[in-house]
């Protein structure tokens, strides 16, 4: 593995069963203590490749790279809150001088709604979701676009959400957040075509995480963690500028999108849902 990877540089696109993959030597996963980013940081986990893998939960993210490491991959942890954005710029920018990053999946995300009991959502809790939905992850594939341009090559995956394309009155914090992620992804990959690198952004809908496990509402075409990992996998080696998932969600943003706005708020106002608060830590 060693020399095939001198052969085809830091990063390659290796032929595989006739087929062209993606090959990324070094892989950042922010999240990967759990749920999806769990999943990804296993999914990439072989001989010869390095992860590097951050979450808040020093016992679970040690639980993850353990598995990674029995796979054959070098693993790196890192333990940091993401709310903490300019800790997370100066710790990715250290970890890339150490291991060049050739794809950075920002996965690390929050999930919090109006309590049912509720009127509004906790001001705490929307600046809480601004930063670790949408402003770290920005700052951060930011900061990885810089290395990967100089570079000219890289990859970067944004982890958004289908709630973007909904004004979801018992989630405001949320879907604003993950609006404002799918924005700036779009803007993002326009700005970095013609060097080479690329940005991929991820709408999933209802996964089986821990996440949404505490919504005590319906969740239809729920998908399991591992099934959202080879999606999103699939969808980089392809390049995709954008994947949704189910497929479902992609015609309901066409549908929010077309519907007259009085009919879509009505309809909006009439959803309800509740969720268990999120556990400490």
């Amino acid at each position: 593995m060693e020399s095939a990877s001198k052969e085809r540089g830091p990063m390659a696109n290796a032929q595989q069963n006739g087929e062209i993959r993606f090959d990324p030597v070094t892989v950042l996963i922010t999240g990967a203590s759990s749920g999806i980013g769990a999943e990804l940081a296993r999914f990439y986990a072989r001989s010869g490749r390095t992860l590097v893998l951050w979450g808040r939960d020093a016992a679970r993210l040690e639980r993850v790279a353990r598995d990674c490491r029995t796979m054959g991959a070098t693993v790196r942890t890192r333990v940091l809150d993401l709310a903490d954005g300019h800790a997370a710029i100066a710790s990715f920018r250290e970890d890339d001088t150490d291991h060049p990053v050739d794809l950075l999946i920002l996965a690390a995300g929050l999930g919090d709604m109006r309590q049912h009991a509720e009127r509004t959502e906790r001001a705490e809790t929307v600046l809480e979701l601004g930063l670790v939905n949408y402003a770290t992850p920005a700052a951060l594939a930011t900061a990885g676009a810089e290395r990967m341009v100089l570079r000219q090559r890289g990859h970067i995956v944004l982890l958004g959400s289908v709630a973007a394309f909904h004004a979801l009155p018992f989630a405001a914090g949320y879907s604003g957040s993950k609006a404002g992620l799918t924005r700036f992804a779009e803007a993002l990959r326009n700005g970095l075509a013609e060097y080479g690198v690329g940005v991929t952004l991820v709408s999933p809908g209802f996964v089986d995480t821990p996440m949404s496990r505490r919504v005590s509402s319906a969740k239809p075409f729920m998908q399991t963690a591992p099934q959202a990992a080879r999606l999103i996998a699939r969808a980089v080696e392809e390049e995709r500028p954008h994947l949704i998932f189910p497929r479902l969600f992609a015609g309901l943003r066409i549908l929010d999108i077309i519907m007259p706005r009085p009919i879509r708020d009505a309809i909006m106002r009439r959803l309800k849902a509740d969720q268990a608060p999120r556990a400490a830590g």
